[in-house]
């Protein structure tokens, strides 16, 4: 009679914890799932979707080298939840499998980016590099072109602030700016491959 009932608290207790779930969709650790990924990479309105019914996934997407900017994405993701997060990082994640579809975005609307990003560990960076006259916003993958010459100069103030920080970084220097915000659209000339700066807004 012991061993009976010993068996059936250890099955519960295992079909318990086979049917944790987490996060704000209460998923199972291990899931399979539909996710749509934006064609605005990096932007402010870059969310990550579950399918279907386009719900706010709630958590990042990891591996996803492939991705383009200027396409959305029907991507199958594997939700992982971290028994022992790493240090400010998040308990729960997708993780990259395959991808369903792809589809290039046709629309010409505008939209927002930042160019300074602040992290949690070592504080508030500038997301600008040059390489010879280009400028990128992630190196060899995605480029800021402009759309005249005032937004020109200033991605070039930006750049020499960059410079100011690598060179006094000991110091601790930060970003002249509290944030910078683009506004961009996809770049018809190289699209896929870059933004087309229109303006750029600085905060103090």
């Amino acid at each position: 009679m012991k061993n009976i009932l010993f068996l059936f608290v250890a099955f519960a207790l295992v079909s318990c914890k086979k049917s944790e779930r987490y996060g704000p969709l209460n998923l199972k650790n291990g899931q399979e799932v539909e996710l749509l990924v934006s064609p605005r990479y990096a932007a402010d309105n870059d969310v990550l979707l579950k399918l279907p019914g386009n719900v706010d996934a709630g958590a990042s997407l990891w591996g996803f080298d492939q991705r383009e900017p200027g396409y959305s994405y029907r991507v199958k993701a594997r939700f992982n939840r971290d028994k022992e997060p790493l240090q400010d990082g998040p308990e729960y994640y997708f993780i990259f499998e395959k991808i369903i579809s792809k589809e290039q975005y046709k629309g010409s609307e505008s939209f927002t980016v930042q160019l300074i990003t602040d992290y949690v560990v070592g504080g508030p960076s500038i997301r600008l590099s040059k390489t010879g006259n280009d400028y990128y916003m992630i190196p060899d993958k995605l480029q800021l072109t402009y759309a005249n010459s005032t937004v020109q100069n200033e991605l070039e103030e930006i750049w020499l602030n960059v410079q100011e920080i690598r060179a006094n970084w000991q110091k601790g220097q930060r970003p002249k700016w509290k944030a910078i915000k683009a506004t961009v659209v996809h770049d018809p000339q190289k699209f896929g491959k870059a933004y087309l700066v229109q303006q750029i807004q600085f905060i103090d």
